[in-house]
């Protein structure tokens, strides 16, 4: 189990190892999104395949790309969803502190993450239902302004004549 100690805001230290593995992941994860990376995995299935008619496209020879992309593969997960959970964290806490600096905002957004399924399905469908309310609110001013009622007395119904 991973050691969490607390540093002098009362926050809670990660260990060493969870540390290092972050800044692992991180590392490896800017490293194979580069082009370059893409490149050389691409490189390296050219001359595997080059390499087919040398070994008789034996069991053997395709052993070799197999286990080769499934360990990679397999490593890789790991290491995309560390990252993936730790970009997905920092936006939620960026939201979070957005949320709760705007005036009038309802501060339970601020850990929606939190929430269960359903919860987020309730919250869902009452933001759904505030959005046709909002919407509705907004086309019956349109059609009460003053400036769409002048436009519809400047209309003259067909074959009349509007007064001023």
């Amino acid at each position: 189990m991973a050691r969490i100690s607390a540093n002098r805001q009362g926050h809670a230290e990660p260990s060493a190892l969870t540390q290092r593995f972050s800044r692992f992941a991180h590392a490896i994860s800017v490293w194979t999104g580069h082009p370059l990376a893409f490149l050389l995995a691409v490189v390296l299935v050219f001359v595997w395949v080059l390499t087919g008619p040398i070994f008789k496209y034996s069991d053997t020879w395709q052993l070799v790309i197999n286990t080769g992309t499934t360990i990679v593969t397999f490593l890789m997960v790991f290491l995309i969803q560390n990252t993936q959970n730790r970009d997905t964290l920092a936006i939620q806490l960026k939201l979070s502190e957005l949320m709760l600096a705007i005036k009038g905002a309802e501060n339970k957004f601020a850990a929606i993450e939190d929430l269960s399924d359903e919860e987020l399905e309730q919250l869902h469908n009452d933001c759904r239902a505030r959005v046709e309310m909002t919407r509705q609110h907004i086309e019956g001013r349109k059609t009460r302004s003053p400036k769409n009622s002048g436009k519809a007395r400047k209309r003259a119904p067909m074959g009349g004549r509007q007064s001023s």
